[in-house]
């Protein structure tokens, strides 16, 4: 998991986006304007071409983030995430059939099946699967169907403006890709064909600005993947019968919405890339001021990329961590812990598999509970710093005493020890983990890590991670007569000494001395009694758990 070196800013990043925002918008008449009407819209927009990625979710929860910091600074803020189901299937799917794929190929996504019952379209399927966990995750935002805008008419004056200007859009794809590019020649705008529904086999020829239509063919050879079937014709670009090029669109949103701070990942920011098109494109042709990050042609930074296992991932390709699956391997408020705490500029790598990435994100998560509720003290400008992630990332009203804390590594042992989690807590109860006046919500949220280091241990966790305790003595085990002596001199101070972890652990370290026998010889005698196994969790805090009078029984037998 990527652990960046932390820079300790006086202001978290989430408020120093929205003080940068409030601050961009005063500078800007056309802007403050827009805001004293509408307020502060945060904007986001995801193609559902199938199961959407986690990195998606980084961007969703940045956004709702800086949403949220809008909203402390008394503005009136929200989040909208829109469903870009007017862009058509224009590779294989993974999730339709080979004919499927033939037949769909081109058509917009709203107009596709779905593949899976209960949805309206397959946009609506891989749309609406990511934010109906959007409560899990705590992201509080409205949702929008781009296919539904342009049927709307939202688009319409948009669609008007960029027709009438086509020249203007024309030169600038010329200044940024050269007189080469087949954009030089092309109106901005994608006609739905009428007899197939493809929309990107279709080329706009003529605009006819008096009687606002434009004349299309659907034909072969607009794109290598789909076929047109010969239609042809005069049509009105408004109303549903079509959209934007993407980078066209991306501008044309921004004053149709009147969106005020839209980020994206940083594969969009490239020089020359989708943003500097679209940039151009508000402040020449539509005359509106791009959102936060960028200003007039600048385009600013976007956030960095999320890995999983170090692999980039791709929606369409199907690589990586899906976002509706994401809760399948952490649970949502350890992602949504984990893409706060991160900076946007900083990437993350995360690998849930056989690694103990789980477990540090577990222990930073605590530590800034701990931090929060003044358990733990890292100092001014850090203890600022953890208590502002804590409140970004705490899902639901935050309690008025600190959580029973169990991290995972204890957790983990705890459930390869007992079945019973009645057993579990008051094991944890005797170790001073859960208060005896723990109430029926701490008592849940303790079980819910319990669940999930059940399914961590069985699925993800490291080979080292676990166990099975040994009822009896292997007769396969060779010991030294030193180390069979540790473990007797052990036996007989557990019998007749009350401990606790730091003083057992000391303990360990009075007999290494005592006998000098090597540290590591005295630990691997231990675990393969214990274990059969030469590693295993902490052993004062397994010792405890497991409870003295087994191990005693044990450890008496070699």
């Amino acid at each position: 998991m990527h652990n960046p070196k932390e820079n300790f800013e006086d202001k978290f990043w989430a408020d120093t986006i929205a003080e940068e925002a409030i601050k961009s918008v005063e500078s800007s008449p056309v802007l403050k304007d827009i805001v004293k009407k509408k307020g502060y819209l945060v904007y986001d927009e995801k193609t559902p071409s199938g199961s959407i990625h986690i990195g998606s979710g980084r961007g969703w929860i940045i956004h709702d983030a800086i949403t949220k910091a809008l909203k402390e600074k008394g503005v009136k803020a929200k989040f909208i995430l829109s469903s870009d189901d007017m862009d058509p299937l224009d590779k294989p799917s993974k999730e339709l059939t080979k004919e499927e794929n033939e037949k769909y190929m081109g058509v917009p996504f709203r107009y596709i099946p779905s593949p899976v019952k209960g949805y309206k379209s397959f946009g609506d399927c891989y749309f609406r699967q990511c934010t109906e966990l959007f409560p899990d995750f705590g992201i509080e935002a409205g949702f929008e169907s781009t296919g539904e805008e342009y049927e709307k008419g939202s688009f319409n004056k948009t669609i008007k403006i960029a027709l009438d200007n086509a020249d203007k859009i024309q030169r600038i794809y010329i200044e940024l890709y050269g007189e080469d590019t087949p954009l030089a020649e092309k109106l901005p705008f994608n006609v739905k064909c009428p007899s197939c529904n493809r929309i990107a086999t279709t080329v706009a020829l003529k605009w006819d600005r008096e009687k606002e239509k434009v004349y299309f063919e659907c034909k072969n050879g607009v794109v290598e993947w789909a076929k047109g079937c010969g239609h042809k014709g005069w049509i009105s670009p408004y109303n549903g019968n079509g959209k934007f090029p993407w980078k066209v669109e991306w501008a044309a949103k921004w004053p149709t919405k009147s969106v005020i701070v839209e980020t994206a990942g940083k594969d969009h920011f490239t020089k020359n890339g989708s943003r500097t098109v679209a940039c151009r494109i508000a402040v020449d042709v539509f005359d509106y001021p791009p959102p936060y990050p960028s200003n007039g042609y600048d385009t600013g930074p976007g956030y960095e990329f999320f890995t999983v296992g170090g692999k980039k991932m791709s929606t369409s390709k199907g690589f990586g961590m899906g976002f509706a699956d994401s809760i399948k391997y952490a649970p949502a408020k350890m992602l949504r812990f984990l893409l706060i705490r991160t900076r946007p500029n900083a990437a993350i790598d995360f690998e849930p598999y056989g690694s103990n990435d789980m477990i540090l994100l577990y222990e930073r998560y605590d530590e800034a509970e701990r931090v929060y509720f003044g358990k733990q003290d890292m100092g001014e400008k850090e203890n600022a710093r953890q208590k502002r992630i804590y409140e970004l990332s705490r899902i639901g009203k935050i309690p008025k005493r600190m959580p029973p804390q169990v991290n995972l590594a204890h957790a983990s042992m705890l459930v390869q020890l007992f079945d019973d989690e009645s057993m579990i807590i008051d094991s944890l109860r005797k170790t001073g983990h859960v208060p005896k006046d723990a109430s029926k919500q701490e008592i849940a949220y303790v079980n819910e890590r319990l669940e999930f280091s059940r399914k961590w241990v069985h699925e993800f966790a490291p080979e080292e991670m676990r166990f099975n305790l040994q009822h009896e003595v292997s007769k396969e085990i060779v010991l030294s007569e030193l180390q069979r002596k540790g473990l007797h001199l052990l036996a007989e101070r557990l019998k007749s000494n009350e401990y606790d972890e730091k003083t057992l652990f000391q303990e360990f370290y009075n007999i290494i001395k005592e006998l000098n026998i090597k540290g590591p010889e005295f630990f691997t005698a231990a675990y393969k009694v214990l274990l059969n196994k030469e590693r295993g969790p902490k052993l004062a805090t397994f010792i405890l758990a497991v409870g003295k009078e087994k191990v005693i029984g044990l450890f008496g037998k070699v």
